[in-house]
């Protein structure tokens, strides 16, 4: 349930309600909306008695959350969730600018790490994207270069001041990337290690949440309420394709989850049309339909060499084709009223 305060009620009365909500066993979560507050109640509430916090003075009304997801539903919060990213540029994914997220697949060397990244600064990115730790299908396929490569994206952010975004796939790999990055970035394969999940819900970094390869709507909200419910609200959604039949692409990059994200949850949403084609030819035009879409980011592969890239490379666009894409991107963006 969500505990709505009266206009001008004070923190004192706020107090009230979260020392009621802490004896019943529940925790709490304070919302500070640009009109009112809200006291969002987490945990299972369906049999304690919502009656009580209504005669509590400065309660406006109590409002029981109908979706599974509580902490990420619109109906705790009705104004959409700004996440900033970190770095020294000042970039954020969920307002009105679309913010974009570039880079290699995966750290590579050092030189090249830090040409990419001043490559994708100039085109117009916010973020830095490249894995130190990959997750391969094949077990003899190159697995990124650990610590040394947090090290190389590291001094790319103090060279640029770009945000760094880089994957973590298990518990004992989180504090270490959380030194070095600025967003832990939770890959699809993990969509669903629910033990990873509240492990980085403990952390202060904002957490890139991707879609599992056949998850359903709900299933990645939930996903995103176990990172939530252990306190860290700044989550961003990511869709990276879905698992189909068809063949001519990698994955289906299935566009219409961005608005129907949008109507259920208040948590922004990333487009990775890379993964979610896996054909280079198609990440431009799947950029512009994702900005059309609504999409409040993009995160790219982008590669000096796409060819021989050891990772990815035949998703991977050129700084050039990522400079000129971004051009047709601002305009696309202007159109429906964003920014990029």
């Amino acid at each position: 349930m969500v505990v709505v305060m009266k206009q001008g009620s004070t923190q004192v009365q706020v107090d009230q309600v979260i020392k009621l909500v802490r004896e019943m066993g529940l925790k709490d979560h304070v919302i500070v909306g640009t009109e009112r507050t809200v006291v969002a109640v987490i945990g299972d509430d369906r049999h304690k008695d919502r009656s009580v916090f209504e005669t509590l003075d400065g309660v406006d009304n109590v409002v029981p959350i109908l979706a599974p997801y509580k902490m990420a539903s619109v109906e705790v919060k009705k104004e959409r969730s700004v996440v900033q990213l970190g770095g020294t540029l000042g970039g954020s994914v969920g307002g009105k600018r679309v913010g974009v997220i570039a880079g290699p697949c995966s750290v590579e060397d050092r030189s090249k790490i830090i040409e990419i990244a001043h490559m994708v600064k100039e085109g117009g990115a916010v973020g830095l994207r490249g894995g130190a730790f990959k997750p391969r299908t094949s077990p003899y396929a190159f697995q990124g270069l650990a610590e040394k490569g947090l090290q190389y994206l590291a001094e790319a952010r103090e060279q640029t001041g770009l945000a760094i975004v880089t994957e973590v796939m298990s518990i004992d790999q989180v504090a270490l990337v959380a030194d070095y990055s600025d967003v832990l970035q939770i890959g699809a394969r993990n969509m669903q290690n629910y033990n990873l999940l509240s492990k980085v819900g403990e952390q202060n970094k904002p957490v890139m949440l991707k879609r599992g390869l056949c998850a359903t709507l709900e299933e990645f909200l939930l996903a995103a309420e176990y990172i939530m419910a252990r306190g860290n609200v700044n989550v961003i959604l990511c869709e990276r394709g879905v698992r189909t039949f068809e063949e001519y692409v990698r994955n289906t990059l299935p566009l219409a989850v961005v608005p129907a994200i949008h109507r259920v949850s208040h948590l922004p949403v990333v487009v990775d049309p890379s993964h979610g084609t896996g054909k280079r030819y198609l990440v431009d035009p799947m950029c512009r339909a994702a900005v059309a879409a609504g999409a409040d980011g993009l995160i790219l592969e982008v590669h000096q060499d796409p060819e021989h890239a050891l990772t990815d490379g035949a998703q991977s666009i050129t700084p050039t084709q990522f400079a000129d894409m971004m051009k047709v991107i601002r305009r696309v963006a202007a159109a429906v009223d964003r920014e990029a």
